[in-house]
C-alpha cells in the first residue's frame, strides 16, 4: 500500500477545527491508510469541519486501553479521516456541504459497534469498547486499527453526506435508507476501509444498502465515471424527488438504467452469468 507523507504546518484554532496534518509515528507503522492523502490535505486544510470533542466514558475497560494505545490523539485522528471523507464526497470547500458545528465522539462500554445520531450540525458518534475487545481477540493490533478506521469512515460519512429529498426519511423510506448506508460503505471502500473483494457480498441488490450498494457505487466510479461518488452525492440536490434511477441518469446520462447497470455489475464480477 502506498504510504502518504504528511506535510507539517501550524493551524490556528478558532473554536472550530480544521484538518490536522501530523500523524503519530506508531500510526504510520500500523497502517499508512490511517493518514489523509496529500491531495485531501491540500484541498481541505483550511476547511472548518466542526469542533471535534472526544469523550471516553469507559476509561477502565480493556477496549479503552487498546484504543488509546493505538490512537493517543483521537481528535487529530478523527480530523484526518474526516479529510478523506470530505474529499471523497465533494470536489472542494466551495461545494454545497452538509455543515457540522460540533462532532461528539464517545467511547462507550456497550453492546453494538458504532452509530451516528443528531442533525443540524450537532452530531454524535459512539464507538463500543466491547467491539474493540472482540476485534482484539488474537492480539492483532493492526486488525483493530483497520476496523476502527473503517468504522469511523462510515460514520463520518453520515455526518457530512447530503440526503435525498422528497422521499420521506431514513426511518420510513427504504430508498432513502439504502442510499445513506450504501454511500457510507462506498466511502469506506473507496478509502481502503474494507479488504477488497474479500469483503464484497455476492448477489443481493443495491436496495440492500451497506456493502451491497457500496461496492456497486465504487464499481460505477471505476468503470463509468471517476467522479461518480461526488456526483451521486450531489444528485440529492438536483433530483427531487430523489430516486436511484433518476440519480443514475443525472450522473451518467439518460441512456442508463440503474437495474441494467446492476446486472452489468453482477455479470462483470462473476456473481451471475450474462445469459441469466
Amino acid at each position: 500500500m502506498k504510504e502518504y507523507y504528511l506535510a507539517a504546518g501550524l493551524f490556528l484554532y478558532m473554536g472550530m477545527f480544521s484538518c490536522a496534518l501530523k500523524a503519530a509515528e506508531h500510526e504510520k507503522k500500523m497502517d499508512s491508510s490511517g493518514s489523509a492523502t496529500e491531495e485531501a490535505i491540500v484541498v481541505w486544510k483550511d476547511y472548518s469541519m466542526g469542533r471535534i470533542l472526544f469523550n471516553d466514558k469507559a476509561p477502565q475497560s480493556e477496549g479503552s486501553r487498546i484504543y488509546h494505545q493505538l490512537i493517543p490523539d483521537a481528535e487529530a485522528y478523527i480530523r484526518r479521516q474526516a479529510c478523506d471523507v470530505l474529499h471523497t464526497l465533494y470536489h472542494g470547500p466551495s461545494d454545497h456541504i452538509t455543515p457540522v458545528h460540533h462532532l461528539y465522539y464517545t467511547l462507550k462500554d456497550t453492546d453494538g459497534i458504532s452509530a451516528k445520531s443528531g442533525d443540524n450540525g450537532e452530531i454524535s458518534i459512539f464507538y463500543s469498547t466491547r467491539h474493540i475487545e472482540k476485534s482484539f481477540k488474537n492480539n492483532d493490533k493492526s486488525k483493530v486499527y483497520f476496523e476502527t478506521r473503517g468504522i469511523l469512515l462510515h460514520e463520518l460519512t453520515h455526518a457530512y453526506q447530503l440526503k435525498p429529498q422528497g422521499i420521506g426519511s431514513y426511518e420510513k423510506n427504504r430508498v432513502f435508507w439504502a442510499f445513506i448506508e450504501g454511500m457510507a460503505d462506498a466511502v469506506r471502500i473507496a478509502n481502503g476501509g474494507f479488504h477488497g473483494e474479500t469483503d464484497r457480498p455476492k448477489g443481493g441488490n443495491y436496495m440492500d444498502g451497506y456493502r451491497y450498494a457500496g461496492y456497486f457505487f465504487v464499481w460505477l466510479r471505476d468503470n463509468k465515471d471517476p467522479e461518480f461518488l461526488r456526483k451521486f452525492n450531489r444528485s440529492t440536490l438536483e433530483v427531487i424527488p430523489w430516486s436511484f434511477d433518476g440519480a443514475i441518469k443525472y450522473v451518467l446520462g439518460k441512456q442508463y438504467d440503474v437495474d441494467e447497470l446492476w446486472n452489468e455489475y453482477q455479470v462483470a464480477l462473476g456473481d451471475k452469468k450474462s445469459c441469466d
